[in-house]
């Protein structure tokens, strides 16, 4: 691919690359030239030597960027070339035989040049000898660095100190390809006493490669024995040597082992159980009675397996695993497999032994549990499903149990593949920080998101159903094919998320999941906006970067890609693909292109080539329309939200562009497609078209700009009768043309103009989206002390939405979009004092109390009623002890959003103490306790002065990059939009260092924060005019 001027250049750059491990050609591949070179094109070119890469599996590819750091985001990686590349590394062949005729190889010139001068040599030889002498000089002066070329080998330059001062002989984050696990057999011992734990791990092991080294994964564990055995040979000791910063042990010897061999390690260790939320760590719960007990879970994904064992902790390492847990006789173990036996030990306690597991499993996927609960059970399909909680909590599993058992029947039929094991646990976890983890065969939850009091509202219904939806599906995308490493995360995540909205729109109709999956799709695209945005498959080099891939674009972006390429292919044709790719790669590790082959191969099109471009660029199109007459003219481009003079890329989506128009727009019938790949596309269009509108139902994931004509015959026909479009089809139009003016593409004029024809809305889509978008604009004059502006739009909201805020009831509402439509009303009615709304909040709260708490406020309007309540000084003290009494989780949680929604300053100061230190608050809650204080007047400075004055003890309880500290992050900081509240933010988290100033989170922070600055400043002037 290279010009024929850079041949000679890219051969002998080639072939010092070739001496380089995998990441460093990665590294050091685009410094002089951006071409990329096709390296393994020549079988002969010299191989890595296969020791000296990290793993990755059969099908894996390496993503290669162009040009440095700071245009990582918008190249586009080349999947081809770099796919070849790699292939390089898995050539059994060392740097000693490589072929001297290779025509990488610079040949020696000919021997008949001429004798150099005396003069010439001694000029000569004085040059070298000051080249030498300044190399010497900079290499040994203290401080210097070289990292341009940093090679591998048995050098103590190249190796980093273990903790005994022998050196580490890995210096990769990546482990190496040289050693597979083939089976674990754990035994643990937890002590709840002294929340301490032993272990011994034994792992049998086969040798890819020859090496002299193991290295695997251990972290925050005492090893205090280690033995070593080599096929059928005695065990011997072995020394054991660990490089903490990156949780890495290796075991080195003198001989190497052989390819083929096979090795068993054997681990004996101690340690503490861990007082965060991941590892295997501990938790409590007091029961109705006041008893306080204490249990063991965990928590392994992404990088945590490592804390409870030893391990090859790599999603592309899987393994079989046979599990052991002692116990006291008042508990009960889980884990990933049925028991198999219980065995009483001479010191009395019990020994747990559960059945090896059926299938190879990742390390972040093995999952145990010490504790005391009960459980219900029912056979789905030759699978006993169970539900398990604290023994006062087990009314509240059989909604859980139910859904369970209708979605795992839907999933073996839908995926045509039997899930894989005998049983499937579902288990509410008291402490518990993430919604739910898919750990196979036992699945753990929070408990707000499994159990479900029996008079509970369709909306809890509604999110529990969810949760269980999404961890079923990881049972086949996560768990029977798997990722071969963080960068393809949206193969899981993405998928378990479009599943769960798919299944649950078949299943579960009555649950309106349908509202639920528009709205995730426009916080989505509200995030792909930023500068600060990712490609959706992108690098990930260290475990910050693991970490931060558990957000919007992994999950919701990959869903709403999934979405999208459903709604363009024809019939079944996407189901039949995704059958194939679970037939294929069952049981195996995958990519990107995996899935795409799969789908082409039953298509019979080529998906990878529509769907490169929505997986290697961050961000989405913004598609223009233009017409005249019978001709559409539609024009795309980078939709970049910016608040400087940005270059937008010139990226090009495959875009499946769906439109109706005005003669038929309501039926699946009335849509047609039109494929943009290029920058313009031109459509015909009868010329009696009143008007045009793109993305039927919102199913692609781009923005329409109509012009200032097309808007207007929008608006038009929607002021007529709104019945026209569908209601995803009137929220779209609301969120585009609030996208829009935030670009700078519609004046808020415009905006306005649309939202004439909400006071004859009724549906909930569109209203909840024009709700969230004014109340987004008036919480940042709020927070900017624009009291005259903040007074007028609190004016144009309430008249704008108050025919319809009155016509709300207030009793039992079965729907669960009316449900969802009606709280999202009155919450926003209550918070801008609505008389209407108070009055009646007002009168629930006191019927409830003189009742004794026998009358119960509907649950869709429990957290409004507990709000208004909790205004006054004897009300907030009520809420406070109820929640402190409370034991149905989901009422809890609503009281205590009502806690933190306080304007009093000293209580805001109080609860936020009492999260951070789990006192009267779960620490679990610290995320929510943050977002509900921030959307306060009062509480949104204190917010960001506690992040400032705790970011400590904050990453104490929550690692760097983690999506809690994502969370903390941006609700304390989005509704910023001061210089100097922007020079804050950049200031503190530029002073934390590697504590966390890297964080992708902080870059879309600060962004957040100048587009919001840039927005006011624009349009100001404007609102004092317009409201």
């Amino acid at each position: 691919r290279e010009p024929g001027s850079k041949v000679y250049q890219q051969e002998t750059r080639s072939l010092k690359r070739a001496n380089l491990p995998r990441n460093m050609i990665e590294n050091s591949m685009f410094e002089e030239e951006p071409d990329v070179v096709d390296l393994a094109k020549d079988s002969t070119f010299p191989a890595l030597d296969p020791d000296e890469v990290v793993y990755e599996p059969r099908s894996s590819r390496l993503l290669v960027r162009g040009l440095g750091e700071n245009e990582l985001d918008e190249e586009e990686e080349d999947y081809e070339s770099s796919a070849r590349l790699l292939g390089m590394s898995f050539m059994n062949r060392s740097s000693a035989h490589r072929p001297s005729s290779s025509p990488y190889t610079r040949q020696a010139p000919p021997r008949s040049c001429s004798r150099p001068s005396a003069r010439t040599m001694v000029v000569c030889v004085l040059f070298l000898v000051i080249v030498a002498s300044m190399t010497m000089v900079l290499y040994f002066l203290p401080g210097c660095t070289f990292t341009r070329v940093r090679q591998i080998s048995n050098s103590s330059a190249a190796y980093p100190n273990s903790t005994n001062g022998e050196l580490f002989p890995w210096t990769e984050l990546r482990l190496p390809a040289s050693i597979r696990p083939l089976h674990y057999d754990l035994t643990l011992n937890p002590d709840l006493k002294t929340m301490t734990f032993t272990g011994h791990t034994v792992i049998s092991m086969s040798v890819q490669h020859n090496t002299k080294r193991i290295v695997l994964h251990s972290a925050e564990l005492n090893i205090t024995k280690a033995t070593f055995q080599l096929d059928d040979g005695k065990p011997s000791d072995v020394t054991v040597l660990e490089y903490k910063p990156r949780q890495q042990i290796a075991v080195k010897f003198t001989e190497e082992l052989k390819a083929g061999q096979h090795l068993v390690l054997t681990l004996d260790y101690s340690a503490n159980l861990s007082h965060n939320y991941d590892g295997f760590y501990n938790s409590s719960h007091t029961d109705k009675n006041g008893v306080k007990s204490v249990l063991a879970a965990t928590q392994f994904e992404p990088l945590a397996a490592r804390k409870a064992f030893p391990c090859f902790d790599e999603p592309a390492f899987k393994a079989t695993f046979l599990v052991k847990i002692s116990r006291e006789s008042g508990y009960m173990t889980l884990s990933n497999m049925p028991k198999a036996k219980t065995t009483e030990l001479p010191s009395g306690l019990l020994l747990d032994e559960f059945e090896k597991s059926s299938v190879n499993m990742s390390t972040y996927l093995v999952a145990f549990i010490v504790a005391n609960f009960t459980s219900i059970s029912e056979n789905v399909s030759d699978t006993l499903v169970s539900v398990y909680s604290v023994p006062d909590k087990k009314e509240h599993t059989r909604f859980a149990l139910k859904t369970a058992s209708k979605l795992l029947q839907f999933y073996n039929n839908f995926f045509d593949k039997t899930y894989s094991l005998k049983k499937l646990d579902l288990v509410a976890i008291p402490d518990f920080l993430a919604g739910a983890m898919e750990n196979w065969g036992l699945i753990t939850f929070r408990e707000t998101s499994l159990l479900v009091g029996n008079n509970s509202s369709r909306l809890e219904q509604q999110l529990v159903a969810s949760v269980i939806a999404h961890e079923l599906a990881h049972q086949w995308f996560g768990n029977l094919v798997t990722m071969s490493w963080w960068n393809d995360l949206w193969l899981n995540e993405g998928f378990a998320t479009y599943m769960q909205y798919m299944s649950l729109q078949r299943e579960f109709p009555e649950l309106d999941t349908d509202n639920l999956f528009l709205a995730m799709r426009f916080r989505a695209l509200a995030k792909d906006a930023l500068n600060s945005s990712h490609p959706v498959i992108v690098k990930v080099d260290t475990a910050e970067q693991v970490l931060e891939m558990f957000d919007s674009v992994s999950y919701e972006k990959g869903a709403s890609i999934l979405l999208m390429l459903n709604a363009s292919l024809p019939g079944e044709q996407f189901r039949k693909g995704i059958i194939e790719y679970l037939r294929k790669f069952s049981g195996l590790n995958t990519v990107t292109e995996d899935l795409w082959n799969s789908l082409t191969q039953v298509c019979h099109q080529s998906v990878s080539e529509m769907m490169k471009s929505w997986m290697l660029q961050k961000g989405f199109p913004l598609i223009t329309v233009s017409r005249s007459k019978g001709q559409v003219t539609l024009t795309q481009e980078h939709f970049l939200l910016t608040a400087d003079n940005t270059t937008r890329s010139s990226s090009l989506w495959h875009i499946p562009v769906t439109y109706v128009n005005d003669s038929c727009s309501l039926e699946p019938e009335c849509k047609q497609l039109f494929t943009l790949k290029t920058a313009s596309g031109t459509l015909k269009l009868p010329d009696n078209v009143k008007w045009l509108k793109l993305n039927y139902r919102n199913t692609g994931f781009y923005i329409v700009h109509y012009g200032d004509e097309g808007w207007k015959a929008l608006i038009d026909a929607l002021n007529q009768n709104i019945s026209v479009l569908t209601h995803e089809d009137r929220a779209s139009l609301i969120h585009n043309m609030f996208a829009l003016s935030r670009l700078g593409r519609v004046t808020f004029r415009q905006v306005l103009s649309l939202l004439n024809y909400i006071s004859n809305e009724t549906d909930t889509a569109p209203v909840t989206e024009a709700l969230s978008q004014l109340t987004t604009i008036y919480k940042l004059l709020d927070k900017r002390q624009e009291l005259g502006l903040v007074a007028r739009m609190k004016a144009y909201i309430l008249n704008r939405f108050d025919s319809l805020i009155c016509k709300q009831t207030w009793g039992e509402e079965l729907s669960a979009s009316k449900q969802k439509l009606r709280s999202a009303l009155l919450e926003s009615a209550c918070s801008l004092d609505h008389p209407y709304c108070v009055q009646n909040a007002t009168e629930l709260y006191k019927q409830y109390l003189e009742s004794n708490r026998t009358k119960q406020i509907p649950g869709d309007l429990q957290r409004l009623v507990f709000t208004v309540a909790a205004r006054s000084d004897e009300g907030w003290v009520q809420v406070l002890q109820m929640y402190a009494h409370a034991t149905y989780d989901a009422e809890k949680r609503k009281m205590l959003q009502a806690l933190a929604s306080t304007q009093d300053t000293r209580r805001i100061v109080w609860i936020l103490k009492a999260v951070l230190n789990g006192e009267t608050v779960q620490t679990q809650e610290l995320p929510l306790v943050f977002s509900t204080v921030s959307n306060g007047f009062a509480g949104h400075l204190f917010t960001w002065n506690f992040i400032q004055e705790n970011w400590n003890r904050l990453i104490e309880k929550f690692p760097v990059g983690s999506s809690a500290i994502q969370s903390i992050i941006t609700s304390t900081t989005s509704q910023f939009s001061t210089q100097a509240h922007l020079d804050q933010v950049q200031g503190f988290f530029t002073s934390l260092k590697e504590r966390g100033s890297q964080m992708r989170v902080v870059q879309e922070a600060l962004e957040t924060i100048r587009l919001n600055q840039c927005w006011m400043d624009r349009n100001l002037p404007a609102f004092r005019q317009w409201l």
